[in-house]
């Protein structure tokens, strides 16, 4: 049996709002009735989390211009998702909700105050994905002139980590004295300033809530580089994976297990979720014959100009795709953002043109194509072999998607046995460390 979480990469912003099947999303995308919706169908399917990235830039490295992201609505306009957490937490009972804090955006302070209060308000269903940011223009919105170099990045999220899990613990479990008639709410004594002075940053502490119902929220991380892999070797509880083969993400599993012990864990403490999208349809041959049409869209100009943009942004804002011939060579630079997501790009581009690295196959993970049961046996034999913990599902956003994987593909799976058929613990770590 494994798990499924449901990544919402374009975070509380602009999902599908041209096109079939896309509704009202161009005016009502700013609305939580939308994720409401997808929440409450996740935890209908069994579902263990819903996964919410976070942008904070308008981006404009492709062309030098913010034209191609406000014409498509690519990663901007974007709500904060912090206040859209609770409203999810009211329409269900059980599912997790991890939402994306940078540790350029969030002082720790600031930040584990707030998850602490987000873990009472869902009555322990939250999670904190700890990222570092990606371009020069978040950077920039948040007081610096540019950016961090990679590795500095994450040495400063793990010192950023420490203060947060310090202040986690700065009560002791049993400070709370609860007396009502000496009164005492609390023994004083049982509360600890951290006085934490690192080389990033400074916090006297303690926090100035009390613990929430699971003292420390549900820690997730997204980067796949080797900082990345040690940040949540010694950090995170969940884990979003990248690999395109069976072979590849036991290879990641058995890394991340052999980084879990030098760092005194267990491999079972880390729940790794590996990125995957699906293309059903009622039957196989439906199913192919809808991948082809997405496959064949790829060529499209609109398109095109979309997969360079994305390009461009995960250099980290270093390279402008745009400047470059789409019949010449690729360029071979990483650049200083999502460095292993650029890399993965970058893999055998060497003898391709731009226009075919444009319009190849995709590199966000796994692809299924089939019927329900089609993929659900496909889905079963792939964890099976690699021993991973579950998949991170990332279709489009839209009410069709919605329905055809949480009453289609989840009940093939559930009929499977692959996945849970209920929740037994109230609280979001609980449940993710049942099995």
């Amino acid at each position: 049996m494994f798990r499924l979480g449901w990544f919402l990469g374009n975070g509380f912003g602009m999902q599908p709002w041209y096109g079939n099947w896309t509704g009202r999303a161009v005016t009502e995308w700013t609305q939580p009735s939308m994720y409401v919706d997808l929440t409450t169908s996740l935890e209908r399917a069994g579902f263990d989390l819903l996964f919410i990235e976070d942008t904070s830039m308008v981006e404009d490295t492709y062309g030098s211009s913010m034209e191609t992201t406000l014409k498509y609505g690519l990663m901007a306009p974007k709500n904060d998702p912090i206040p859209l957490v609770p409203l999810l937490a009211q329409a269900t009972e059980h599912i997790g909700i991890v939402a994306t804090m940078s540790t350029i955006q969030y002082p720790p302070y600031l930040a584990a105050r707030s998850m602490v209060t987000l873990d009472h308000l869902t009555k322990g269903r939250v999670g904190i994905n700890v990222v570092t940011s990606v371009s020069h223009r978040v950077a920039q919105n948040f007081g610096l002139d540019k950016h961090f170099e990679h590795a500095e990045r994450y040495a400063m999220a793990d010192e950023w980590m420490e203060v947060v899990s310090q202040l986690w613990d700065s009560w002791e479990p049993d400070a709370l004295v609860h007396d009502t008639e000496t009164p005492r709410y609390a023994d004083h004594t049982k509360v600890h300033p951290i006085d934490f002075e690192g080389k990033y940053f400074k916090c006297r502490g303690p926090l100035n809530t009390i613990p929430g119902p699971q003292r420390r929220p549900v820690v997730a991380q997204a980067g796949n580089s080797h900082p990345g892999r040690d940040l949540a070797a010694r950090h995170a509880d969940t884990m979003l994976a990248l690999a395109k083969t069976p072979e590849q993400m036991k290879a990641l599993r058995q890394d991340m297990d052999r980084r879990l012990i030098e760092h005194g864990r267990k491999p079972q403490d880390l729940k790794i979720l590996f990125m995957a999208t699906p293309y059903l349809g009622d039957t196989d041959a439906e199913a192919q014959e809808r991948f082809n049409r997405f496959d064949k869209a790829k060529h499209d100009p609109d398109n095109i100009e979309k997969r360079l943009w994305y390009l461009s942004y995960v250099s980290g804002g270093v390279v402008d795709y745009r400047k470059y011939d789409l019949d010449g060579p690729v360029p071979q630079e990483i650049g200083n953002g999502e460095t292993t997501t650029a890399k993965a790009w970058l893999e055998g581009s060497e003898n391709i043109t731009l226009r075919d690295l444009a319009t190849g196959p995709a590199n966000y993970g796994m692809e299924f194509v089939g019927s329900p049961d089609t993929m659900a046996a496909q889905m079963g034999e792939v964890m099976a072999e690699a021993g991973g913990d579950g998949f991170l599902m990332y279709p489009d956003v839209t009410r069709r998607s919605i329905m055809e994987v949480c009453d289609g593909l989840a009940p093939a799976l559930r009929k499977r046995g692959l996945i849970r058929d209920g929740f037994a613990h109230k609280t979001f770590r609980e449940n993710l460390m049942d099995f």
